[in-house]
Parts: structure tokens; C-alpha cells; sequence
């Protein structure tokens, strides 16, 4: 079996948003807490061991604060410059954007993936729309970077919606099923070819978080 392209894909650190409860988009993200930068320095360490033994080829992240902030630590340990793309941002939360969490689930009935074709809020997105944003994306950098390691600091969402490519699951499938995701948890893909030249997704590991104590 040989290995091709490769997807890491690791969640930012804890930020103050999530620790109140906050909608965090442009709006609510007000970066990193204290525990945050020290779980982001414990995933650098972890990522630069292994970038030593294979470097990785890209580093990519999404612009909002709590990532670039994550990214900046990550990029500085692995001396690897990093892009950021636009269209990786999490969901566009409209005028949910700063508001309690509680409220906006409570008003819309649930969280956005218990009916992923509605708004949760005035100017949402839609749970399957960011699905579908983000997904195209992530088909772009993997197409642009094909053979090569992918590294990527983003959000649980990101890492949703490359399951849902990778696995081509159909539309609807998150109000069954999801993924959890902790704060810099790791979740690796590789394309693998068998000797009759078949190409495969393999989803290696999920969630990892072996850097934390």
C-alpha cells in the first residue's frame, strides 16, 4: 500500500467564546483563553516531532481569531509559513454572531444540524450550506496539493466537513450521526493505492489528543 496525499486536520484551541457560550464568528471570537495557548503549545510540540521525521508541505488556516491565533503558535514551532483561506471560516452566523448559544438553539429548537436546510438565525447559513462551502475548499487545497502533507488548524466544523466529503456522506446525515471534536484534537486522512492501483480515502484517526495531559 502506498500513501499519496495526506490531510491533518487539528481543531484550535479552547477560546473565550466557547467558555461562555458565545456564538463565535467574526463578531463573538475574541481569541484564545490562558488554557487554549498552552493546549495549541502542546499540540506544536507534538506536530514538530513529527514534522522533523516527515515535513509537512502546507499549513493552511481559517482567518478567524481564536485559528490565526492557534495557527501563529503552530507555524512557529514547525518554522512553516501558513495561508490562510477565506472559505474555510466556520458557519456565517448571521445575528447570531455574539449572542448566547443557549438563546439561539433554544429559539431555532436545537443546535443547526437538526434541521441543516433552515437559518438558525437572520443571515445564517444553513447547516448543508457551510457543509457545501467548505467541503468545495477543501477539495481545492487537496486537488492544488495533491502527493504532498496537508496540514490544516481550523475548526470542529472543518473537521465535519471533511468527514462528510472524504466519506461522501449524503445530505441529512448529520441529524443521525456526528463527530466530536475536542480543542486541538487531531483527525488524519490518507489517500492510500493498493498494488492494483485502486485509490482510497483512509480515515487514520479521529479526535486524537495524545499531546494533552
Amino acid at each position: 500500500m502506498t500513501i499519496t496525499t495526506e490531510l491533518v486536520i487539528a481543531r484550535h484551541g479552547e477560546a473565550v467564546c466557547n467558555t461562555l457560550g458565545i456564538v463565535g464568528g467574526d463578531r463573538g471570537c475574541t481569541g484564545l483563553t490562558d488554557t487554549g495557548r498552552h493546549q495549541v503549545q502542546r499540540l506544536a510540540e507534538r506536530l514538530a516531532q513529527e514534522h522533523a521525521d516527515r515535513p509537512f508541505d502546507v499549513l493552511c488556516a481559517t482567518p478567524r481569531l481564536r485559528v490565526r491565533q492557534s495557527v501563529e503558535i503552530v507555524s512557529a514551532a514547525l518554522d512553516l509559513s501558513y495561508q490562510t483561506e477565506e472559505d474555510l471560516r466556520g458557519p456565517d452566523h448571521g445575528d447570531a454572531d455574539g449572542r448566547p448559544w443557549s438563546e439561539v438553539k433554544a429559539a431555532f429548537g436545537g443546535p443547526a444540524q437538526h434541521d441543516p436546510d433552515r437559518p438558525y438565525a437572520i443571515g445564517s447559513e444553513t447547516w448543508n450550506q457551510y457543509l457545501a462551502r467548505a467541503a468545495r475548499t477543501l477539495a481545492k487545497v487537496i486537488d492544488c496539493h495533491e502527493g504532498k502533507r496537508i496540514l490544516i488548524i481550523a475548526h470542529g466544523e472543518t473537521i465535519d466537513a471533511a468527514h462528510n466529503l472524504l466519506l461522501n456522506l449524503p445530505p441529512g446525515t448529520c441529524t443521525s450521526v456526528g463527530f466530536w471534536t475536542d480543542h486541538t484534537g487531531v483527525s488524519r486522512w490518507q489517500q492510500q493505492v493498493n498494488r492494483f492501483g485502486r485509490k482510497a480515502w483512509v480515515l487514520v484517526s479521529h479526535n486524537g489528543t495524545r499531546h494533552l495531559p
